[in-house]
């Protein structure tokens, strides 16, 4: 994939090409509670759903799954002197952010806890538009009829 970098923040730039982390608790979308989809700021590619999104205090915004298992990959990382495992995107190889084990015991007990420097939220109204109408079926329970 040929990426094209010119139209990202230079922090997007450092969180997906060279994994860096952004400040906890003022980030974009850490505290989103809107309906949607979020993509990969990079490659446009589908991501996470605001329907598994929850409030997991850490400071970013934190998913129990990604809407497509396939769309992630998770490798190990040993930086910081720490154990973990770090998640990037698919198709642009874009750093996301960590993987752990301390989510809701409920739905997984995962904690996908992503930059918002890596992503790009596309609400349901804006999803036609934007060329993700396949995704709003997503949403149905969601949406007043």
């Amino acid at each position: 994939m040929d990426k094209n970098l010119s139209k990202l923040t230079p922090l997007q730039v450092q969180v997906t090409q060279y994994n860096a982390t952004e400040t906890p608790f003022k980030n974009e979308y850490y505290n989103n509670h809107e309906i949607g989809i979020y993509v990969d700021i990079v490659s446009g590619e589908v991501l996470f759903s605001s329907l598994d999104k929850f409030d997991s205090d850490c400071g970013w915004p934190s998913f129990t799954r990604p809407i497509q298992a396939n769309t992630v990959i998770e490798k190990k990382d040993i930086s910081h002197f720490m154990v973990r495992t770090e998640v990037r995107s698919r198709s642009a190889d874009s750093h996301l952010g960590h993987l752990f084990t301390d989510g809701p015991s409920d739905k997984g007990g995962l904690r996908y806890c992503i930059n918002s420097a890596s992503l790009r939220f596309i609400p349901i109204s804006e999803m036609e538009k934007e060329g993700y109408s396949d995704y709003r079926n997503l949403f149905d329970s969601q949406i007043d009829k």
